[in-house]
């Protein structure tokens, strides 16, 4: 394996790793896939279904399914899509942002002693981290950037 993705690799498995570790230890109501779902609304905005389907790496009627328990909840709200009126947007209601909010309190919340036994350099080094994901977040997104040809 090359470097870059070792590191790649390397990357997302400790990412992921965190991420289920602090969900699996934290405490709260919303079932987990309810809760991704509500972090991935809380990211994309408002989204049709078949977004959110894709982004998920799920089927619409897995996400249908889990979109009808969260409008029971009263967690999102569908109104129509103004680009096409046959289509709904699908949004966060201020209960689904408190919702999502509880969640992610209890899941720092688990997280919040072992931060509190690292010292000084050891937290500086952890916002540098956080720093230079998002950096590489921001680049990720952007659209690859075509060399232009030279005539010559």
């Amino acid at each position: 394996m090359t470097e870059p993705t070792s590191l790649g690799n390397d990357l997302l498995r400790s990412a992921a790793r965190l991420s289920r570790w602090a969900s699996r230890h934290a405490s709260f109501d919303v079932p987990f896939a309810q809760a991704r779902l509500l972090a991935l609304l809380d990211e994309l905005g408002p989204s049709r279904v078949s977004t959110l389907a894709a982004a998920d790496h799920s089927s619409q009627p897995s996400i249908t399914t889990q979109l009808h328990r969260l409008e029971a909840a009263g967690w999102v709200e569908r109104a129509v899509d103004p680009d096409d009126a046959r289509a709904s947007l699908v949004s966060l209601t201020p209960a689904g942002k408190d919702a999502l909010e509880d969640v992610r309190r209890a899941r720092v919340a688990v997280l919040a002693p072992a931060l509190d036994g690292l010292d000084g350099p050891a937290l500086v080094r952890v916002r540098m981290a956080i720093d230079v994901l998002d950096e590489l977040l921001a680049a990720a997104a952007e659209p690859p950037s075509h060399p232009t040809r030279k005539d010559g």
